[in-house]
């Protein structure tokens, strides 16, 4: 059995080395077209910014190494130009020498990856990108060669933020360029908030709603005619999964951009496989393809692959998207459906926000997390949830996705017995917290009213009630709020008018306790979810979009 394998990264390298633990006798070659094979390429930002201090930490395997320890056939600097799939051939060409080869096979894997999307305006030479670890040295031998001062990065997604953070750490002028309303628009946009405003707290300027038209030899010019100083230039506006092979060979291309692959990462043709970023992914929560550039996906379905071409195939899971990114101390983090991706889709969702300590609060450096969990309105089943805090949020949200995962409803996150020392959680974990705010939601035990409904509510005629103290209050209001704290709202029920009653306190705690207050005593209440921090952080939000919305 003969298995070509197309790209020696996270997917194609997992299969070759799955491939010979279940086969000793299997022939296998890898065709990579670039230097290195199995290198960290998530590290690349890190290897800029000097936290990563030897280019060598980045060179997971050598060829060298591979046919020693698993006995591969690994070419580099080898791209792979043609594939015929009557005769199962393909015709690889030396990038260095032009030289061309031929090859045949029995099975064939494509794990070519994607590259970076074309910047297609003048001075577009002028800017880098960064996929691989030569993009990387190249990037860093500029900054110390121009002595780089200001660097303009165009694209606000994880590579731009990512890029911010370490030319940062190297003492460089940052503005991050970002066509949309908000960086990261993987993220809902009260949940990003504020991680952008701890980017613009550490020095980072962020432009919205701005692309650029032109780049000089010393600046980067907007569509509003602004110029920005740019001694250097990073092109981070998204990748493309790199189909040409495929397409060139007639095999089918799925609607969201990738090779389309069955459950066993089958192409429509028997005898050809795709992993990686350069193949789509079906999302068992919206039941459509779509593309998720992850190197942990890639890495298990590389595995997976070589259990269907070794005969011992196990059902794939489909992806959830998992994702998280920090940066300057503070970590976003997100799986499954966010709350714009489900009504975009048409998918009925319920939605519940949460504000719980990392950790025991009583045990010191307890910070406040935000949590938000997407669940199906008939069933409660976690479709989606997402994190940010400066401690903590990461391991929610793997909980969080084991329960989506695991098909689990909000009523679960509940019952879960999670690790409990006040260093790390509290007897009531933050996990459990949010399935008890959840709870609540649906099974209507308190009406909820979520950020962006507020406004529409009041002008329906509802009155807004802040059960905070008097403290809080002055320190940040929601105009026509009336201030009844919590502790007195018993005795001044009589203030209290008729028709609708929205409370709301810091978090969603107490408004919770007011509102069973309020729904006991006869009156028509709901609990503005996730209180006044989300509010506020939703408002931040859709006011910049409106300025931008303005300007333009």
């Amino acid at each position: 059995m003969k298995t070509i394998i197309i790209g020696g990264v996270a997917g194609g390298m997992s299969a070759a080395t799955r491939l010979r633990r279940l086969d000793e006798h299997a022939d296998i070659t890898v065709y990579e077209q670039g230097p290195h094979v199995s290198f960290a390429n998530c590290g690349l930002p890190y290897f800029i910014g000097d936290v990563i201090a030897q280019e060598q930490s980045l060179l997971v395997q050598t060829p060298d190494a591979l046919l020693r320890r698993f006995r591969l056939s690994v070419k580099v600097n080898t791209r792979v130009v043609q594939i015929d799939l009557a005769s199962r051939t393909i015709t690889a060409r030396d990038v260095l020498t032009g030289e061309e080869l031929s090859d045949t096979y029995d099975a064939l894997i494509l794990s070519p990856g994607a590259h970076p999307r074309v910047l297609d305006i003048p001075g577009a030479e002028r800017a880098f990108s960064l996929r691989d670890v030569p993009d990387a040295v190249r990037i860093k031998s500029a900054i110390d060669e121009k002595q780089a001062t200001t660097a303009v990065i165009l694209g606000g997604g994880f590579i731009g933020v990512e890029m911010a953070e370490n030319l940062r750490h190297r003492g460089l002028h940052v503005t991050i360029v970002q066509s949309g309303h908000t960086i990261l628009p993987q993220f809902d946009p009260e949940m990003i908030e504020p991680f952008h405003a701890s980017l613009r707290a550490n020095g980072v300027n962020i432009i919205l709603g701005r692309t650029a038209t032109e780049i000089t030899h010393d600046e980067v010019v907007l569509t509003d005619g602004n110029r920005l100083p740019a001694d250097l230039v990073i092109s981070s506006i998204g990748v493309v999964a790199d189909v040409v092979l495929a397409e060139e060979a007639g095999l089918r291309l799925s609607p969201a951009g990738g090779i389309w692959v069955d459950e066993n990462h089958r192409t429509s043709d028997p005898a050809i496989y795709a992993v990686g970023d350069a193949a789509a992914k079906h999302s068992d929560l919206t039941g459509q393809d779509q593309m998720v550039w992850l190197a942990n996906l890639a890495n298990r379905h590389g595995r997976a692959v070589a259990d269907v071409i070794a005969g011992k195939p196990s059902p794939e899971h489909a992806s959830q998207g998992t994702g998280i990114i920090g940066a300057f101390g503070m970590v976003v983090a997100v799986t499954g459906l966010t709350e714009k991706a489900a009504l975009g889709a048409g998918i009925p969702i319920l939605v519940a926000h949460a504000h719980p300590s990392s950790h025991a609060g009583y045990y010191p450096g307890a910070a406040t997390l935000a949590l938000k969990i997407v669940f199906a309105p008939d069933t409660g089943r976690i479709l989606g949830a997402q994190a940010m805090g400066t401690d903590g949020a990461d391991k929610r949200i793997d909980v969080l996705a084991t329960a989506i995962y695991a098909g689990l409803t909000v009523d679960d996150l509940m019952n879960l017995e999670l690790a409990y020392a006040p260093q790390f959680g509290s007897a009531k974990d933050a996990v459990n917290q949010l399935g008890y705010v959840a709870n609540n939601v649906w099974h209507k035990r308190t009406p909820s009213v979520q950020w962006h409904e507020l406004d529409a509510r009041l002008a329906e005629g509802a009155t807004l009630i802040d059960v905070r103290t008097s403290a809080e209050n002055e320190a940040g209001d929601i105009p026509g709020a009336i201030l009844i704290p919590v502790d007195e709202l018993r005795s001044r029920l009589d203030e209290i008018p008729d028709g609708e009653v929205i409370v709301h306190c810091r978090v969603g705690q107490r408004g919770h306790t007011a509102a069973q207050v309020l729904l006991q005593n006869g009156k028509n209440a709901h609990n503005l979810d996730g209180g006044w921090l989300t509010w506020r952080a939703g408002m931040d939000a859709r006011g910049r979009a409106q300025s931008m919305l303005t300007q333009q």
